[in-house]
């Protein structure tokens, strides 16, 4: 069973509806208690910075991610999910977010022709030993900020001039700037990669 949180970030049917697609069980759950007991957690997210980390902290779930993110489980984080997993982000004027990864989420420069937000389709430059992803992948993005290369940065790809994480990984935490649930055939096979992770590996 894996556990999708829900802290009002959104999107979280479509995540849903991508693990029944390859016939996995999840429970959407707002509980601190069940993330903390779930074998697998999934930690999506869309909106903004600052209100996500404010619903995190009122449900009481900003412990329960950052342990259920440094246990050795397998931990899925898209999106918003990835961005909040760092130190701090420059979104609604600078908001401090949860700090399981070191580094810093950007917002993309303005005026270089690129709209902003990135909304669609990207080649990834991947080297993740684990094999979620590979060079030449294209997954479906919508962002606004980005989370600069660092040395958790197992894929990154480039847009507005900036090349940034597209995918990072810590032992089985592993996080996405991308939306594989919206991605077709290889967002479906990532998440069966995830699948076939087991606890333990940090």
């Amino acid at each position: 069973m894996t556990a999708i949180v829900d802290y009002k970030a959104g999107n979280l049917t479509s995540v849903r509806l991508a693990f029944a697609a390859i016939g996995e069980e999840t429970v959407v759950t707002a509980d601190p208690a069940v993330v903390a007991s779930a074998p697998r957690i999934v930690f999506p997210g869309v909106g903004a910075a600052a209100s996500a980390m404010s619903n995190l902290r009122a449900a009481g779930l900003d412990s329960a991610v950052r342990e259920a993110a440094l246990s050795g489980r397998p931990f899925l984080g898209i999106c918003l999910g990835m961005q909040i997993l760092f130190d701090r982000s420059e979104e609604d004027g600078g908001v401090d977010c949860l700090g399981i990864l070191p580094g810093a989420v950007r917002r993309f420069p303005g005026g270089s022709g690129d709209k902003i937000p990135q909304m669609g389709w990207n080649e990834i430059r991947a080297d993740d030993s684990r094999g979620f992803v590979k060079s030449g992948d294209e997954y479906y993005f919508v962002h606004s900020y980005y989370v600069e290369k660092n040395p958790y940065t197992v894929a990154t790809a480039e847009y507005a001039g900036i090349e940034f994480s597209a995918a990072v990984r810590k032992g089985n935490l592993f996080a996405a700037q991308f939306h594989p649930e919206k991605s077709g055939r290889l967002g479906l096979s990532l998440l069966r990669a995830f699948l076939r992770s087991t606890s333990g590996s940090r």
